[in-house]
């Protein structure tokens, strides 16, 4: 369960990379309700906030990187974003952006784990992070779908300082590795990995990526306004026993997201 009482190695923000800034917040405010915040004045801008009632869910920016793909950059508390650095070197990973200061709000860093995925950290300031979470509208879950799920349970853990708890899914699909905080019960779960071939992985080329997990109030609904508004259905919707009817979404410019709606009760 994800909430807004963030602690190291928590989901606490998000942003997303696109290559037309006014397109992207018109496509997710139809999708997921959000209402777009410009940073700035006239049509030009850069990127801004979206905001589900009022308040702040994810961030959107113009897509600048030569040969990047549009896709949602997951962000995790960490207290000390240089010494997540010098982990995450020592794990093996790259550091993407080194980490860099935001004056009284906080500090972050991007990096890519030594298999390719990309993540975040925000060592927070006056902002903690988003202001919203697992509820309809908001980031309700996190997934990283990688080619060696032990290698990125081994430098998650050593430094996110993650546990992982497996399971086996239904019909042979393989294992589930759900993600803990340290330190904290069951309840406080906020994602999950999966190892899958590269050839199944060809929205990011074969490289493994994460992805965010949208709740929404109505699967079916919202999936109809994702290819309504241009966007595209990799998968669902689908019921899954225990966690709720969900899909897999890419959006105009194929970032992709998932949809889902918790199990009623």
């Amino acid at each position: 369960m994800l909430t807004t009482a963030f602690v190291p190695g928590s989901p606490c923000w998000l942003d997303l990379g696109a290559p037309d800034v006014p397109a992207a917040a018109a496509f997710y405010g139809a999708v997921l309700g959000w209402e777009y915040e410009p940073m700035g004045e006239g049509e030009d801008t850069e990127g801004g906030m979206f905001r589900k009632d009022g308040k702040v869910v994810a961030g959107l920016g113009k897509l600048t990187e030569p040969g990047a793909r549009s896709a949602w950059m997951i962000y995790y508390t960490v207290a000390d974003a240089d010494a997540t650095t010098r982990a995450v070197e020592s794990a093996g990973g790259t550091v993407r952006v080194a980490p860099r200061s935001f004056g009284e709000q906080g500090r972050m860093a991007q990096y890519s784990d030594p298999l390719g995925g990309q993540f975040a950290v925000w060592q927070s300031g006056d902002i903690k992070g988003a202001e919203l979470m697992d509820e309809p509208g908001s980031l309700s879950w996190t997934e990283l779908y990688t080619t060696d799920a032990a290698a990125a349970k081994a430098f998650y853990g050593e430094v996110l300082g993650w546990r992982f708890g497996d399971m086996e899914l239904p019909g042979d699909a393989g294992t589930y590795s759900l993600i803990t905080p340290a330190g904290l019960p069951d309840e406080r779960m906020h994602g999950g990995l999966m190892q899958l071939s590269a050839a199944d992985l060809d929205v990011a080329g074969g490289r493994p990526y994460w992805h965010p997990v949208f709740a929404v109030a109505d699967c079916d609904a919202t999936v109809a306004e994702v290819t309504r508004r241009g966007g595209s259905v990799q998968m669902g919707p689908v019921d899954m026993e225990g966690v709720g009817r969900l899909a897999v979404c890419l959006d105009p410019s194929n970032a992709d997201f998932v949809v889902l709606t918790p199990p009623a009760g």
